[in-house]
C-alpha cells in the first residue's frame, strides 16, 4: 500500500531519475503537502516516538540548571537570548524557564526567548506550553531571525532530523547510494554517479568491505557552523543533545519509525519519522575548525548524573505516593540508564562555548 507521499516521489524519479538520500529525507520529512513534520503531531504516546522532555519534567529543568551555570560562569550579562532550535511541544522550554525564573530570576528578567520553529502545527502547541511567559517568547522560521546578542542555546534531537548523504564502498571507490524504482515500480536503494572524496573517510581505519555505507552530513555541519558564528559573534554557549555516536564510523544508520516501532525507510514515505544517528566526532570537529571551545561530548546519563538528577528525582518524589515514586525512578533510568536501550548511553551531549568557559559537568581540558 503506497503512500500519498511515495507516488509522488515515484513520478518524481520515472521523470527526472533516481534521487539522492538527502532528497528523499527532505521529502519524507517536509514536503509541503506530505511531509511528516508538516501533516502531524510526531510526539508522545500517540505520535511516533517519544523524546527526553515528554518523560520527565526532570530533563529540562536539569538543562535550566546547567543553563544558570553556563550563564554565571559567563559573567551573568543581561540580555541573554535564549533560543531553543526545534522546540517540539515546548515542554523542555517550559521546564527550563520554571527553574530559571525562580533560581535566577535576574536571567530570567532580562533574557528573551526564541524558538525556532518552521512547523506551524508545533507552534501553536508551543504557544499554548508557553503562554505563562507573555511577551518574552517570540518564534523565527530560522535561526537569522534570532535578534543578536549574547545566546544560550539548546537543540535537542535537532541534528538526527537533518538529512544526509550516503556513500557506498564499491570495487572503484565509494558512490552515492540514491532511491530509484525497481523492475515492479517500487521504491529501492540504487548507487548513482557521485563519488566519495577518501580525506572525507574515517582516518586510520581500515578499508571496509564493499557494500558497506558511509555517511556525510554538509548540512549538520553547516547548521553547526551558523551557530558556532553566532556565539563567535556574540558569545555564549550552545548545547546539542542527540542520538548519536562519539567517533566517525562506517556504518548505516538511516532509520525510519512509525508507532514506537521500526520501518523501513522506504516503506512509508511521509507517514513515519526518519532520522540517522548524529556522527559528534564530526561536529566536534567542524566547532573547533570555526575558531569555539569545545566543552566536551558524553553520554547522556554521565550529564545528568553529573548535573545532580538523582537528588532531583529524590526531592520531586519526596512526600508523593509510592506509585508516583516509582515513575519518577523509571523515568531517571530511561533518561540516564547505561546499557542497551537506553537514552543515557544512545544520547550524547555536546556543548561549545566562546570566550573559553569551564562547564561543569564537562571535564576541563585546561
Amino acid at each position: 500500500m503506497a503512500t500519498p507521499l511515495a507516488e509522488k516521489i515515484k513520478s518524481l524519479i520515472s521523470a527526472n531519475g533516481p534521487i539522492s538520500i538527502t532528497d528523499y529525507f527532505a521529502l519524507c520529512l517536509a514536503d509541503p503537502e506530505h511531509g511528516y513534520y508538516r501533516t502531524r503531531h510526531p510526539f508522545g504516546r500517540a505520535g511516533d516516538f517519544v523524546t527526553a522532555p515528554e518523560i520527565s519534567q526532570l530533563f529540562g529543568e536539569l538543562l535550566g540548571i546547567f543553563m544558570i551555570n553556563t550563564w554565571q560562569r559567563h559573567g551573568e550579562p543581561r540580555d541573554v537570548r535564549l533560543v531553543e532550535i526545534g522546540p517540539g511541544r515546548g515542554t523542555m522550554m517550559a521546564d527550563m524557564l520554571r527553574v530559571i525564573s525562580r533560581a535566577a530570576p535576574e536571567l530570567y528578567e532580562t533574557a528573551t526567548i526564541h524558538l525556532v520553529e518552521t512547523s506551524a502545527l508545533l507552534k501553536l502547541t508551543q504557544m499554548e506550553t508557553l503562554s505563562g511567559h507573555g511577551d518574552k517568547v517570540s518564534w523565527h522560521e530560522s535561526f537569522d531571525g534570532v535578534p543578536e546578542g549574547f545566546t544560550l542555546l539548546a537543540a535537542n534531537e535537532l541534528f538526527d532530523a537533518i538529512p544526509i548523504r550516503q556513500f557506498v564502498k564499491t570495487p572503484t571507490g565509494f558512490r552515492e547510494r540514491m532511491v530509484g524504482l525497481d523492475e515492479n515500480d517500487e521504491l529501492c536503494f540504487t548507487l548513482g554517479v557521485a563519488t566519495l572524496d577518501t580525506a572525507m573517510l574515517p582516518q586510520g581505519i581500515s578499508q571496509p568491505p564493499d557494500g558497506e555505507i558511509f555517511e556525510v552530513a554538509p548540512a549538520r555541519q553547516s547548521v553547526m557552523l551558523t551557530i558556532c558564528e553566532r556565539l563567535i559573534a556574540h558569545h555564549g554557549s550552545a548545547l546539542i543533545i542527540d542520538y548519536g555516536h562519539m567517533v566517525s564510523n562506517f556504518g548505516d544508520t538511516l532509520q525510519a519509525v512509525r508507532a514506537h516501532e521500526y520501518d523501513p525507510p522506504l516503506a512509508h514515505p511521509g507517514l513515519a519519522d526518519l532520522t540517522s544517528h548524529v556522527d559528534f566526532e564530526n561536529l566536534a570537529r567542524t566547532a573547533l575548525a570555526a575558531g569555539v571551545h569545545l566543552n566536551g561530548c558524553m553520554h547522556q546519563g554521565d550529564f545528568l548524573v553529573g548535573l545532580g538528577i538523582e537528588q532531583r528525582a529524590a526531592s520531586l518524589g519526596r512526600d508523593k505516593d509510592e506509585k508516583t515514586q516509582a515513575e519518577i525512578v523509571e523515568a531517571v533510568h530511561r533518561l540516564a540508564g547505561a546499557g542497551n536501550g537506553y537514552m543515557g548511553e544512545l544520547f550524547k551531549v555536546m556543548a561549545v562555548s566562546m570566550p573559553v568557559v569551564h562547564l561543569p559537568p564537562f571535564k576541563s581540558t585546561h
